[in-house]
């Protein structure tokens, strides 16, 4: 009898296992298939990032390809075939809206607030249509900002642009500034606070305005002065070090000026220029990459994912490390190398006062490439009021 007892219980607990081993949820792993592009020259680290993204998301069945197609293309390779493109793909800022306007990009719904606590309120400011973020700041690094030679500056003369232009005519030497060029000439009118905005599909500016015409009277000064030197980068680069003390330019010319000064390599934010008789900073502006996610992807929430991590503060860093990329994330920006390069230390001084291009249309270039070219010329047979009322009117296609 007490052997049937123990049978029994021996039975009774090993059909009450069965049944609880029954119940036990079984966790399908989802096979998720995903396609990335990113420039010739990001291939290999981006291999590196998506294996570490697959090793830190081990929930689903990973296949992931990547693709070459470069920021600049991303646009025109996108509306080729929206179907056949990339679920993630990497792109200028300029680009934004004509993606947007096409129906081309995923809006960012999952982790919103912290992608934009992470990054710099122009970065974040330059993926953003209509209040809603289409993109993830991956760079920070196209934008410009003084470089000078330091055996003509010291730091505090390069703080302000009329001491700048004194220094170099006393030393024989120009201030170098690409005037006729509308990328440049803007930071005037942005440092006053003038706008650029899109209303209907034209380009609305207030650069004739009272404060638009004391900016534009600045800058004829600015031009008229001897020390004044204007062109393009090869100009620059040719006579930095020897003519040139100072000039304005971006990232991509690091290098050459950094191999041309030497020990007396340095740069820094744009100095403030005298506007109406008070001295008011030189605004810029500011280029970004940015990281988008295929409206037509068939993985939203994992496409997201994989931007997300693409873009955050280590991926961020190691873009620096591997390409000499600026970060956009603010933590990313403090890191100790980051901030050890003169040219990215110099961009992020100049960041605070730097505008996104989001509301720049194509018809403002000429106008203003018109404009900065008549004061170069120094051709005055119209003031500046008749000069900036026609650059408003002619950007907005009037």
């Amino acid at each position: 009898m007490k052997k049937l007892l123990i049978l029994l219980a021996t039975l009774l607990l090993a059909t009450s296992l069965v049944a609880c081993t029954a119940e036990e949820p079984v966790v399908e792993v989802k096979d998720v298939t995903l396609k990335v592009w990113g420039s010739q020259d990001d291939q290999a680290m981006l291999g590196e990032m998506v294996e570490a993204f697959k090793a830190a998301h081990p929930e689903a069945n990973w296949t992931i390809e990547l693709g070459v197609v470069g920021e600049p293309d991303a646009r025109t390779k996108y509306l080729e075939d929206p179907e056949a493109a990339a679920d993630v793909f990497a792109y200028p800022n300029d680009q934004v809206m004509d993606l947007v306007n096409a129906g081309a990009l995923y809006e960012v719904t999952i982790n919103k607030d912290a992608i934009v606590a992470a990054n710099i309120q122009s970065a974040v400011d330059s993926a953003t249509v209509d209040g809603k973020l289409y993109g993830y700041p991956m760079t920070a690094d196209n934008g410009y900002f003084m470089y000078y030679d330091k055996s003509v500056y010291s730091e505090e003369d390069v703080k302000s642009l009329d001491k700048m232009l004194e220094v170099a005519q006393a030393a024989g030497k120009s201030v170098f500034f690409d005037v006729s060029n509308g990328w440049y000439i803007a930071s005037f009118f942005i440092g006053a606070g003038n706008t650029f905005q899109m209303v209907d599909g034209k380009q609305v500016l207030d650069f004739n305005n009272e404060t638009g015409v004391k900016v534009g009277e600045a800058i004829k000064a600015f031009t008229a002065h001897p020390a004044f030197l204007t062109g393009d980068d090869n100009i620059f680069k040719a006579g930095m070090g020897t003519t040139i003390a100072a000039g304005v330019s971006g990232t991509w010319n690091a290098g050459d000026i950094s191999t041309i000064l030497g020990e007396n390599y340095a740069a820094t934010k744009l100095p403030e220029y005298t506007l109406g008789g008070v001295a008011t900073q030189l605004g810029s502006f500011a280029g970004f990459k940015l990281m988008g996610v295929n409206s037509l992807t068939a993985f939203p929430e994992e496409a997201m994912a994989l931007a997300e991590f693409l873009t955050n503060e280590e991926n961020q860093i190691k873009r620096f490390e591997t390409r000499k990329l600026g970060p956009s994330n603010k933590n990313a920006a403090q890191n100790e190398a980051v901030l050890a390069d003169v040219a990215l230390s110099a961009l992020a001084q100049q960041a605070p006062f730097a505008i996104s291009q989001n509301a720049v249309a194509g018809t403002y270039w000429g106008p203003a490439e018109a404009f900065g070219l008549a004061l170069e010329n120094k051709d005055y047979t119209m003031s500046i009021q008749e000069m900036l009322d026609a650059l408003v009117s002619q950007a907005a296609g009037e």
